[in-house]
């Protein structure tokens, strides 16, 4: 286990750089250039020497493979340089919002997998039923709509029947658990429904085939409960899909809740993510690609470490 471990960890360094490559090389690529935007965005004037210059402070002026070649240099010391836009260190612009998304990202897969896995047990035992059937459609439903239009109802829902509204100022959970909660966990439910539904299907899909292989039938055979049969023999084997989509979909919260951000008025990372893309923050958006590039290698391989621990006879 160890040496797949280290060998999955070295093997991080060379799909980081590739993702490097093509993020710096295509971001140059996209029409647009930051300096004008930035000097003259407003309808000002600016002469061509003060263009000029703001480009020779940001290093634009140089050709792409020494830009590229000091963009490593800083990465390799974990200095990722100043955004483009706003002169400030991109490790402040980032980690101002990511908290905020981590925390919706956790929150929305603890509340998905609170109902994924017992709803998607439920169906498959109950298989051609009216509670499968019921269940079926609730995931369904939660596939169909999508988790912005639910934040907006909501939200509506809030203001309608109890005249509240969530808070629009984000405060950590560490200084005031209360208040972030009742700001965060309306856009989490909104997402993590959505989130189940995926997830319950998954498991659905999943204890079923399981429940029909021979070992299932032996332990039946050998006189076990039927709850033991589920619970030791079917749900271990059943529950590595879907813990291959809890990860993938946990990664993907961390920068893929643009739409949903804007509606509830949260400032996380896919909020910047498109304030650095309509501004060519070339240096913003390429520290951004490479944390959630990071956080999806992560993800994948304790995806696989849990497969050892609930398969036995999956050995790295």
């Amino acid at each position: 286990m160890l040496s797949y471990l280290a060998n999955r960890t070295l093997m991080m360094i060379p799909t980081l750089f590739g993702v490097a490559v093509l993020i710096f090389f295509l971001l140059r690529v996209v029409p647009g250039d930051i300096v004008e935007v930035k000097l003259r965005g407003d309808g000002g004037t600016v002469t061509r020497e003060t263009l000029e210059a703001e480009r020779k402070r940001m290093g634009l002026d140089k050709s792409l493979p020494a830009q590229f070649g000091d963009w490593m240099k800083g990465m390799a010391t974990f200095d990722f340089g100043q955004s483009m836009w706003t002169d400030r260190p991109v490790t402040e612009e980032i980690a101002a919002r990511l908290e905020l998304s981590i925390e919706v990202a956790i929150l929305a897969t603890l509340i998905a997998v609170l109902i994924a896995i017992p709803m998607g047990t439920l169906s498959a035992l109950f298989h051609d039923t009216w509670v499968d059937y019921a269940i079926r459609l609730f995931t369904i439903a939660g596939l169909a709509v999508p988790s912005f239009w639910l934040g907006m109802l909501v939200i509506l829902s809030l203001l309608s029947f109890f005249n509240w509204l969530p808070p629009i100022t984000y405060t950590p959970i560490y200084k005031d658990p209360i208040a972030n909660l009742s700001q965060l966990i309306w856009p989490a439910a909104a997402v993590g429904y959505r989130y189940a539904a995926v997830v319950a299907r998954m498991v659905r899909s999943s204890i079923i085939e399981v429940m029909k292989e021979d070992y299932i039938r032996t332990a039946r055979a050998k006189g076990v409960y039927e709850r033991l049969v589920v619970s030791r023999h079917a749900m271990r084997n059943a529950l590595l899909p879907a813990i291959t989509v809890i990860g993938l979909e946990f990664a993907f919260l961390i920068g893929g809740l643009v739409v949903t951000e804007q509606v509830f008025n949260l400032n996380g990372i896919g909020k910047l993510f498109v304030q650095a893309v309509s501004r060519n923050d070339f240096t913003l958006i390429q520290t951004m690609v490479m944390l959630i590039a990071s956080i999806f290698i992560a993800v994948n391989l304790l995806v696989d470490v849990l497969y050892a621990a609930l398969d036995p006879r999956i050995r790295y």
